[in-house]
C-alpha cells in the first residue's frame, strides 16, 4: 500500500499510477544532489536550516551543488503556490539551467511573490519541452503538488526528530552508558518520542537496541509542526496524515520517518514535444545553507525520467514555538553543575536549528543584569550552556542579588522570540531558619529537620557536627520553594551541642546553624481508644521504646509510630486481633512496658464507640453496552458506566439516623463520594437495614478506577472502620473482529476505548496472548484468532481478572 499522500500527484489531463509492490518498505536513504539556499528578509540573511517559514518579498538564493562531471543536464525549476484551486501564473515559476557556468558558480535568486503559500523546487533531466510542460502540469493540479509540498515538509520535520533521537541513544550507548535511561528519558520529552519503559528491564548491552526498535513507529504527534505546514485543503488535516501507529500505511502511519516510494508517470503531450516523467519525492534534511536531499528510489534517466520533488518551508507567518518550563515555580541555582533550563512542548526546537542564537538573560531586584548564552540540548532536556562561557557568567555573577529571575530569549528564524521565565537562585552565603520548630534534636533514633533559605536550590551538601568533633551525612529533598526537609541519623550520635554544615555549590565556606542535642527518656501523656475497637492510639515522646501496653483483660502490642507537633503518635493493636471488653468514658490505668525492662504508667480514656455497619449482599448492573459484550469474569467488579446496589446494617447504632452518611473512595482517596438518605442514594428498608445505590460514572468521573472501599459517617462526624466494597473497573466498547483467511495470520479486534485493555488472549490460560501497548489510541488492535466467536481480556484497570467477549468475526476486508 502507497502513502495516500504522495499517491495524489495528478500531473495533466491524464494520469497513469503505478507501484512497484516492494516500494512500501524503501526507506529515504539515497543520497541526493544538495542544493545550497540562503533567504535574505529586510538586509539580514539567514541559512536555509535556520528558516521555519518563507514570507513575502523573501529573496531566496539557490545554488545546485552538482558535480563538474555531472553529465545528464539538469533543469532547475523554483515554483510558488497559491492553494488548492488557484492556479498559479506562469511567472511564478523560475527555471535555471544548472549547467550553465553563470548558475553553476553564482547561482539565481528568486523572490516570493506577493499571495504565494507555498513553493516546491524540481530537478528534472534536460529534454525537449521540459520547463513549459512541468509548469503545465502543475498549473493544471496545483492541489496535488499543494499536499505534495506540505507532506515533504511534515515529512523532513519529523525525520530531524528521529534522526536526532537515534543519534543521541547510539552515542550515549557507545559512550555513557550508565547514563542512557537517564538521558533517553529527556529525549523522549524533549523531542516527542514514543519511548519503551521496559527496555531499561533488559541487560545493558541489549537497552539500545531495543530503543532503536521499530524506529517507524517512534515519533509522535506534534501540533507545532503541523501547524507550520497546515493543510489549505478542503479536509481536515487528520485525513491526510493519521495518527501514530493508527494504520499499517507506510509503516506507521504519517508519521513514519520513511516515506513509502511512488511512481506517478503522467504524459503531458505539447504541440510538438512529449515529456514521460515519474516523480519521486526528496525528503529535504538541512544542515546550515544546504538542503541535503534524502531519496527512496533511484533517479532514472531513461523514460519515464525521475524528476526530483523537494517541498521548502511555507510561505506564512511565524508560528513560534509552544515551549514552556518544567517544574516552572521550582527554583534553579545558578551554579549548580549540569545546570540545564528544562523546556517541552516544542520538538523542533532540539531537532532543527530553527531556534537560534538563544540567551538567558539574569537580572536581580535591584535590575542588575547579565546574559549567558545557551543552546538546546534534548539529552539534557534542555537548554544549556557552554562550560566556558558558563564559568565567565559566573565569575561576573558575585554582582547580582541571591533571587534572580532568568528569561530565555533568542530567535525563530528571524523573528526575536521570548522564551520561558524561570526562578533562579545565585548561591551566597545565607541564613537559615526553622519555620514552626525549635533547634533540638534527640539522639538515639533519625530525626527531621524542615530549615528555609533562599540558598535552599544551591545546596551541595548537608552535615551534622556534634560536640565530639564527628560529622554525620544528612540526606535531604526539597520541601517546596526555598524549603529542605532534611533527615539527620542520629542513631549513634551524642547529645549537647551541634552545628549543621550546609554547603552551597560555588561557595567554599558552608553556612552554620547551631542546634541542641538531647537524650530523652519515653514520656507518655495519655491512651485513647473507642468501646469496641482493637486499636488505640498513646501519646508522648520517645514511644520508639515501648514494647507492650496493658489494661485489665487486654494487651496491646507497637504498630505504626509517627511524630507531629513535637509530639509521638503510636498505634497499639490488642493481640489477638479480637475488641476488648471496655465501656464508653471508662477511666483507667494502663502499665505500659518499654524494651529496656522498666515499666511506666499512663492515663487512659475510653471513648464512645465509633459507627459500625456490616456489608450483607451487593449487586453489580452493568450498562446495556458492557453486558451485551464483555462478560466480566470476577464478582465485585464494577464497570465504570454500570451501577451498584448494596445492602448494609447498623451495628454501632443500632438503628441508622437520619443524617448518617456512607462514604465510598478509592484506596488512595483520590476520588470519593457521600452516599445519603437526603439525595436518594440511601433507601431504608427498616430502620437498621439500608439500600445504597453508587453511579461511579457520575460520582467518581470518567478517569477514578481500582479497588473502592467503604465506611459509615455519623451525624456528629465520627467515622467507622474502611471495608472492601468492589473493584471499578473502566471497560472499552468492542464491535467485531476481522480475520484475514490465512489461518497463521492474527485477527484485528474494533472498538473504542482499546487502551483500557491490558492485553487479549484467545484462551483462558492467556497460552496465546497479545499485550496492549501503553499509549495506544487507535480503534484496531492486533489479536490472536478467536476460539470460534470468544476472546479473552484482562482489563488495565485490573489485570489480574480474566474477562471474556464473544464478538462477529468477520472476513478481513480486501
Amino acid at each position: 500500500m502507497v502513502p495516500r499522500f504522495l499517491c495524489v500527484l495528478l500531473l495533466g489531463p491524464c494520469l497513469l499510477c503505478s507501484v512497484s509492490a516492494s516500494a512500501d518498505s524503501a526507506a529515504f536513504d539515497l543520497n541526493g544532489p544538495p542544493v545550497e539556499v540562503t533567504v535574505t528578509r529586510a538586509g539580514k540573511t539567514l541559512p536555509i536550516a535556520e528558516v521555519p517559514n518563507l514570507q513575502v518579498g523573501d529573496r531566496i538564493w539557490l545554488h545546485p551543488e552538482l558535480p563538474g562531471s555531472q553529465s545528464v543536464h539538469y533543469l532547475l525549476v523554483a515554483a510558488f503556490l497559491r492553494g488548492t484551486t488557484n492556479p498559479p501564473p506562469e511567472n511564478w515559476f523560475t527555471k535555471a539551467e544548472t549547467w550553465d557556468k553563470e548558475v553553476r558558480e553564482e547561482g539565481i535568486v528568486v523572490t516570493v511573490p506577493k499571495g504565494a503559500q507555498q513553493m516546491l523546487l524540481f530537478l528534472a533531466p534536460e529534454t525537449g519541452g521540459d520547463f513549459s510542460s512541468l509548469r503545465g502540469a502543475v498549473r493544471g493540479k496545483p492541489g496535488a503538488f499543494v499536499r505534495a509540498s506540505q507532506d515533504l515538509v511534515q515529512a523532513g520535520l519529523n525525520r530531524s526528530r528521529l534522526d536526532k533521537y537515534l543519534d543521541e541513544v547510539r552515542q550515549t550507548s557507545q559512550f555513557a552508558p550508565d547514563a542512557l535511561h537517564e538521558r533517553s528519558v529527556l529525549l523522549a520529552r524533549s523531542l516527542s518520542i514514543k519511548l519503551d519503559q521496559q527496555c531499561f528491564d533488559r541487560p545493558a548491552e541489549q537497552q539500545m537496541a531495543c530503543l532503536t526498535h521499530d524506529s517507524d513507529n517512534l515519533v509522535l504527534d506534534d501540533g507545532h509542526s503541523q501547524s507550520m505546514v497546515a493543510t489549505l485543503t478542503s479536509g481536515p488535516a487528520s485525513d491526510l496524515i493519521g495518527h501514530v501507529s493508527s494504520t499499517p500505511m507506510a509503516r506507521g502511519g504519517y508519521y513514519s520517518p520513511y516515506i513509502g516510494a511512488f511512481v506517478d508517470v503522467a504524459r503531458i503531450m505539447g504541440s510538438i514535444h512529449t515529456a514521460q516523467y515519474q516523480y519521486i519525492p526528496a525528503l529535504a534534511l538541512p544542515h546550515h545553507d544546504a538542503l541535503n536531499l534524502k531519496l527512496n528510489n533511484p533517479p532514472s534517466f531513461r523514460n519515464p525520467k525521475s524528476v526530483l520533488v523537494i517541498g521548502m518551508p511555507a510561505v506564512e507567518s511565524e508560528q513560534l514555538p509552544p515551549l514552556r518550563a518544567v517544574e516552572a515555580e521550582r527554583p534553579l541555582c545558578l551554579q549548580s553543575p549540569g545546570l540545564a533550563l528544562a523546556v517541552e512542548g516544542a520538538p523542533l526546537v532540539f531537532s532543527t536549528d530553527y531556534a537560534h542564537d538563544f540567551v538567558l538573560r539574569m537580572h536581580d531586584a535591584s535590575g542588575k543584569a547579565l546574559e549567558l548564552p545557551v543552546f538546546a540540548d534534548p539529552a539534557r532536556g534542555g537548554f544549556v550552556a557552554n562550560e566556558k562561557q558558563l564559568a565567565t557568567v559566573l565569575a561576573q555573577a558575585k554582582d547580582l542579588g541571591p533571587v534572580i529571575t532568568g528569561s530565555l530569549r533568542g530567535f525563530w528564524g528571524f523573528k526575536e522570540f521570548d522564551g520561558p521565565v524561570f526562578p533562579m537562585r545565585n548561591a551566597h552565603p545565607a541564613t537559615w531558619t526553622l519555620p514552626g520548630e525549635d533547634t533540638t534534636l534527640v539522639v538515639g533514633r533519625g530525626d527531621t529537620l524542615h530549615l528555609a533559605s533562599t540558598g535552599a536550590a544551591c545546596v551541595d551538601q548537608i552535615l551534622l557536627k556534634d560536640r565530639a568533633g564527628k560529622e554525620i551525612k544528612a540526606q535531604w529533598q526539597a520541601a517546596k520553594n526555598d524549603a529542605l526537609e532534611v533527615h539527620v541519623p542520629l542513631e549513634h550520635a551524642s547529645s549537647g551541642p551541634a552545628t549543621l554544615l550546609i554547603k552551597q555549590f560555588g561557595l567554599a565556606k558552608p553556612d552554620e546553624l547551631k542546634l541542641q542535642m538531647y537524650s530523652e527518656a519515653a514520656h507518655l501523656d495519655a491512651f485513647t481508644i473507642h468501646a469496641g475497637d482493637h486499636d488505640g492510639m498513646l501519646y508522648g515522646t520517645r514511644l520508639d521504646e515501648v514494647a507492650m501496653l496493658e489494661l485489665p483483660g487486654a494487651r496491646f502490642a507497637p504498630g505504626t509510630l509517627s511524630r507531629s507537633k513535637e509530639q509521638d503518635q503510636l498505634q497499639l493493636s490488642a493481640a489477638g486481633g479480637s475488641a476488648p471488653t471496655l465501656s464508653a468514658d471508662q477511666s483507667l490505668t494502663a502499665q505500659v512496658a518499654l524494651k529496656d525492662g522498666r515499666v511506666l504508667k499512663v492515663q487512659t480514656k475510653i471513648e464512645p464507640p465509633r459507627p459500625k455497619v456490616a456489608l450483607l449482599s451487593r449487586t453489580v448492573q452493568p450498562a446495556p453496552a458492557v453486558s451485551s459484550s464483555i462478560h466480566i469474569g470476577k464478582e465485585d467488579e464494577l464497570p465504570q458506566d454500570g451501577r451498584l446496589s448494596f445492602f448494609l446494617t447498623s451495628q454501632v447504632p443500632p438503628a441508622f439516623e437520619r443524617d448518617e452518611k456512607i462514604e465510598v473512595a478509592t484506596l488512595d482517596g483520590s476520588y470519593h463520594a457521600f452516599l445519603s438518605q437526603a439525595e436518594g442514594t440511601l433507601v431504608l428498608q427498616d430502620a437498621k437495614t439500608v439500600l445504597a445505590f453508587l453511579d461511579p460514572a457520575k460520582a467518581f468521573g470518567p478517569s477514578a478506577f481500582g479497588e473502592l472501599h467503604f465506611r459509615v459517617v455519623a451525624t456528629d462526624g465520627s467515622q467507622g472502620d474502611w471495608q472492601p466494597l468492589a473493584t471499578l473497573v473502566r471497560v472499552p466498547t468492542l464491535k467485531e473482529v476481522r480475520c484475514p483467511s490465512s489461518p497463521d495470520q492474527d485477527c484485528s479486534l474494533l472498538g473504542s476505548n482499546l487502551y483500557l485493555i491490558d492485553s487479549v488472549a484467545s484462551d483462558a490460560a492467556f497460552t496465546h496472548q497479545k499485550p496492549v501497548p501503553l499509549g495506544t489510541a487507535g480503534s484496531t488492535l492486533p489479536v490472536p484468532r478467536p476460539n470460534g466467536t470468544l476472546l479473552y481480556l484482562k482489563l488495565r484497570d485490573d489485570p489480574a481478572t480474566v474477562d471474556s467477549v464473544a464478538l462477529p468475526v468477520m472476513p478481513e476486508a480486501p
